[in-house]
């Protein structure tokens, strides 16, 4: 395991929309969202593009680890969809940090970050790297359907980011993947090509609530023993697991059989809704900067989302 987190930065989007707000597009209310997800308010962008929250997110880690863009090694982004398919999300980071390394983007649904981390451990372990910034970049607002009030309800947008250093902080770490289109997915759009008949996808997102939240349950559950294990460390051990920012009751379930306090599991999903792979670096700025987590502490980072993927990891700060 080879690295540790030096920086850590995040960016929302100005306008806050709020469940009364909601309620006023779909037939729903605060009361019917709160309880069900336990979210009240996200923020959406209105002017803000992906690459704007996701370069912020980085030079405030940057900032934070005191570097500069040219000390980066490498970028990598982890998004469902930026503005385009070609150039990538990094490549745009890159330019507006002003750096000069590589960079590319990874797509693993809200799992995203976690299997950015992965990646990174494995550069800087091979020597290829020694200073990579790992950002989780989303806009998710713009793939729901606004007329379903089951989704639509549920996202936000946002980036969080990491900057990664040569370290002994990183512990362990498991990825997982069960290939299925069926339970989640947001469907692409083609032009039309005169060679065969194009698949016609929904460019909404969709997903099955139920059969997600029982994998969720299952595969986080699962990873986060895995990476305990691995790390040789107990709940006793943990000062904060953070999980993928996707619904309340997940985090209940989690915290329940892993036998962990109300003040050992982070929960931000009220004000930031389902940000996808931006939740978890979101939270982990948010915590440090209010001081609920300090160097020394050890940290459990566990997601789940389409594809479907889920990963965790074990971190000393």
């Amino acid at each position: 395991m080879a690295f540790q987190i030096v920086g850590t930065g995040r960016a929302v989007p100005e306008y806050i929309l709020t469940n009364e707000e909601v309620s006023k597009l779909v037939d729903t209310t605060d009361e019917w969202i709160k309880t069900r997800t336990g979210i009240n308010s996200r923020f959406v962008s209105t002017h803000e593009t992906i690459t704007d929250l996701a370069a912020a997110a980085g030079k405030k880690a940057l900032e934070k680890a005191g570097l500069d863009a040219t000390d980066l090694d490498l970028i990598i982004c982890s998004t469902v969809m930026a503005e385009h398919a070609s150039p990538s999300l990094s490549c745009l980071v890159q330019k507006e940090l002003g750096a000069k390394c590589p960079a590319f983007d990874i797509n693993a649904a809200c799992s995203g970050f976690v299997y950015g981390l992965d990646i990174a451990d494995a550069y800087i372990s091979m020597g290829k790297a020694n200073t990579v910034l790992m950002v989780g970049a989303e806009v998710m607002t713009r793939h729901v359907d606004w007329t379903d009030r089951a989704s639509c309800v549920l996202f936000g947008d946002g980036a969080g980011a990491v900057v990664l250093q040569k370290g002994d902080g990183l512990k362990a770490i498991h990825l997982t993947a069960k290939g299925d289109d069926k339970l989640l997915s947001i469907g692409n759009t083609f032009c039309k090509s005169p060679f065969g008949r194009q698949p016609v996808l929904d460019p909404h997102f969709k997903m099955n609530g139920g059969e997600v939240f029982k994998f969720a349950v299952g595969a986080g559950l699962k990873d986060v023993k895995t990476v305990m294990s691995k790390a040789g460390i107990t709940s006793d051990d943990i000062k904060m697991v953070i999980p993928h920012q996707a619904n309340l009751r997940i985090f209940q379930v989690i915290k329940d059989k892993l036998g962990l306090s109300e003040d050992q599991v982070a929960s931000g999903i009220d004000h930031y809704g389902n940000t996808s792979s931006a939740s978890i670096p979101l939270m982990l700025d948010e915590l440090i900067e209010q001081g609920r987590l300090v160097p020394g502490d050890i940290i459990v980072m566990t997601a789940f989302g389409g594809g479907l993927t889920s990963g965790a990891c074990v971190i000393k700060l």
